[in-house]
């Protein structure tokens, strides 16, 4: 590949299971980027449902798309570590296959990373329903640091890109509940602030699922406990302060019609 374009080409990686209803609005809002240069790799982890069928027909109508097929079903993490391992971009950004991109949203980001330096990027998103209907817009701040982080998970997933160059390449998903969170919290201990690109408006939107794992409040509180004092390994004062601030975040997200900084 030509050095200038594999210097801004981007990665989006798409993990599918059993989202038939989904996956095709959500692979086609990132094909119509402004910023074209893309690869999507959707890794399908044994669907049961016509999933792989739907993200196959969108595949062959554009040849940035890889579908890839999980021999069994191994769960969100080493899907979206398959789809790593195969990617070729300088730049990783993250769809899961219920969500879906707004115009621009790549675009922002780079721009944004290029003009601060930064190694993360994320944004706005509208939290919907099944049907596509708005239930809020979570706003986050403007520059996020780890210690930012430990409050809350403040990158919506979908809205998350890093570049490659400055992280490294052999980061991976562990699979122990709020992958999402344990990830861009290994990617950012260490690492400069990272830069909100798009909160002025949203950037993607974030389907909220009815018995999805994720909506299992009891679980997600033990999931984040876990966190605290297994993956980051905070003491029970520390761990305790900052699962009060998590749940405070989580609730004004349910609440607020707007989530500000």
């Amino acid at each position: 590949m030509n050095t200038d374009l594999h210097r801004r080409l981007v990665s989006v990686v798409m993990p599918l299971y059993n989202a038939e209803n989904f996956v095709r609005r959500a692979m086609e809002s990132v094909l119509v980027q402004t910023h074209r240069l893309l690869e999507l790799i959707v890794v399908d982890d044994k669907s049961t449902d016509s999933s792989l069928s739907v993200a196959s027909a969108v595949a062959g109508k554009d040849p940035r798309v890889r579908v890839l097929r999980n021999p069994r079903n191994l769960g969100v993490a080493e899907a979206r570590n398959r789809a790593l391992a195969a990617a070729t971009g300088r730049y990783v950004a993250f769809l899961d296959s219920d969500d879906w991109w707004l115009p621009g949203k790549l675009e922002k980001q780079l721009a944004a990373l290029a003009t601060t330096g930064a190694a993360i990027a994320y944004g706005s998103y509208r939290r919907v329903d099944e049907d596509g209907r708005c239930l809020g817009v979570v706003v986050p701040p403007p520059s996020l640091t780890h210690a930012d982080m430990l409050r809350s998970n403040r990158i919506g997933h979908s809205t998350g890109i890093f570049d490659r160059h400055v992280v490294g390449e052999d980061v991976r998903f562990q699979a122990i509940g709020h992958e999402d969170y344990a990830f861009w919290l290994d990617l950012m201990r260490g690492s400069s602030p990272a830069v909100g690109a798009g909160i002025d408006g949203p950037i993607a939107c974030y389907r909220v699922r009815e018995g999805s794992i994720s909506s299992n409040k009891a679980r997600a509180v033990k999931w984040q406990w876990h966190i605290y004092r297994r993956h980051q390994q905070l003491g029970l004062l520390a761990s305790t302060w900052y699962m009060a601030n998590y749940a405070t975040l989580a609730l004004s997200k349910r609440r607020a019609p707007e989530l500000a900084p």
